[in-house]
């Protein structure tokens, strides 16, 4: 790594920076936009110029040592045609073959690593038309750069109301739990409340720290447990359920979009697990991703990067740990709604502990104590030793590039010691989910049918529930 003099650098990496960025790990965010119309490339440079790199300082930042050997963001001049990618396929083909390219083009770029020469991003514009765009335009950024709640916020600063170019993009509000009960609550309920607290959050910090090095999820369809795994090709497919049915089982059952749709993911997981190798009832673990920011509404650049702003700038986040539920014989069919009732149950106490606080305190110390790798191993064996990752975002209205509508948004995270990774984004009315599974290992296209299969087992037994279960 260069190192540079005091004044030739700005701020420092952030330690989540730091341990997302190591030689042990090292995570990118793939964000996929899907066009109405043919993208004009003579938009591209400008738009990069004038609208993405103001965004940011680090969006011009490569990351460098200081004398010190700390970590800091150092501003270049940045060559944008050396970020901006114009793929070349065979012209005049089908739909059909552009699919084909279009996957085998994206699954190749994100196994490909970012050069740390320049800043840590790039663009690939696909001017052919596929089944699900006219054109697409991919943003590859390196997770030291922000957390998804931090790079969706500067995509939506990109770009327009596609109803209403002048008008600024509204930024919508994230659902928080916060573990508040009433002044008027009596000391009988409080007391025991407190004591749950203490259990469960000591309880959440040694499982985390024990899944970190000793304690590993079962070997099965949906891991592999290959060493370097991060390394092997992968493959990437998405699906799409309405979001309209997705409230509706919401309000059925008295949970949170995302209950449900992890509820999905873990029943279509376990149908495909049982029906590849009967292993319905094996150990598995899915790691979820929790937003620790005390304020859960995206913001605009300006008011993330204010100080002490109340939503900042950065990676601001924990996984939990969720056990995926077994699925037995006939179960999918005669309980399938526990599997998104177990999924509220359990992300809504591991939120109410402190025990993520306390990992991350952890962390802290870790990279105190043992430097910046020390915590990327903590982080790195929790994914290894977990079976997948669950992380999602969320938008308003219909946004628009250079007064093209997108009609299409989905993104995946790349680089992770996992077989298997979902990433779900709701966009005007329709919430995607996106898998990045390990090629040759998990079939994507069976894996996506159980999944879609899932969706409609438990939307019809959720339309046939009268009142919301207790939680």
């Amino acid at each position: 790594m260069e190192i540079v003099q005091d004044q030739e650098i700005s701020e420092p990496v952030s330690p989540s920076g730091q341990f997302l960025s190591s030689s042990i790990l090292s995570l990118s965010i793939i964000a996929v936009t899907e066009f109405e119309a043919p993208f004009d490339d003579s938009q591209a440079i400008p738009f990069l110029k004038d609208v993405f790199l103001p965004v940011n300082p680090r969006f011009s930042s490569i990351m460098v040592a200081d004398k010190d050997g700390v970590k800091r963001w150092k501003r270049v001049e940045v060559r944008l045609t050396d970020h901006v990618n114009f793929p070349v396929f065979t012209t005049g083909m089908s739909t059909q073959f552009y699919d084909e390219c279009f996957d085998e083009y994206l699954s190749k770029m994100a196994m490909e690593q970012l050069p740390r020469s320049q800043p840590l991003w790039e663009v690939h514009i696909i001017n052919y038309p596929t089944s699900h765009a006219a054109s697409s335009i991919i943003f590859k950024l390196h997770h030291s750069l922000g957390d998804g709640f931090s790079l969706m916020g500067a995509l939506l600063s990109c770009f327009q109301r596609a109803d209403a170019p002048p008008l600024p993009l509204t930024f919508p509000s994230v659902q928080l739990h916060t573990n508040t009960y009433g002044r008027n609550s009596s000391m009988f309920r409080k007391v025991p409340r407190f004591f749950s607290s203490v259990y469960n959050t000591a309880s959440d910090f040694c499982s985390s720290i024990m899944k970190s090095c000793l304690v590993k999820d079962d070997k099965t369809p949906i891991r592999s447990g290959h060493s370097g795994v991060e390394f092997l090709p992968v493959a990437i497919t998405t699906m799409a359920f309405s979001l309209d049915q997705i409230k509706q089982i919401k309000a059925k059952l008295g949970v949170t979009i995302n209950d449900v749709i992890t509820g999905i993911i873990f029943l279509g997981a376990r149908m495909y697990m049982k029906r590849e190798q009967g292993s319905g009832s094996a150990c598995s673990t899915s790691l979820v991703l929790l937003n620790t920011r005390m304020h859960g509404s995206y913001k605009s650049i300006q008011e993330m990067v204010k100080p002490d702003a109340e939503s900042p700038w950065g990676n601001h986040f924990a996984f939990l740990n969720v056990r995926i539920p077994k699925l037995r014989d006939a179960e999918a069919k005669n309980n399938p709604l526990k599997f998104v009732l177990n999924a509220r149950k359990i992300i809504k106490r591991k939120r109410s502990s402190f025990g993520v606080y306390l990992t991350a305190r952890y962390l802290q110390l870790a990279a105190k104590f043992r430097g910046p790798n020390g915590a990327s191993k903590y982080i790195y064996g929790t994914m290894k030793n977990t079976s997948m990752g669950i992380s999602n975002v969320r938008t308003n209205e219909q946004m628009a590039l250079a007064n093209n509508p997108i009609n299409g948004l989905y993104f995946v995270v790349t680089g992770a010691p996992q077989s298997l990774m979902a990433g779900v984004t709701s966009y005007v009315g329709k919430l995607r989910v996106s898998l990045l599974v390990e090629k040759d290992f998990i079939d994507p296209q069976k894996l996506k049918s159980h999944i879609e299969k899932a969706f409609d087992i438990i939307f019809e037994a959720a339309c046939r529930e009268s009142t919301p279960p207790a939680t």
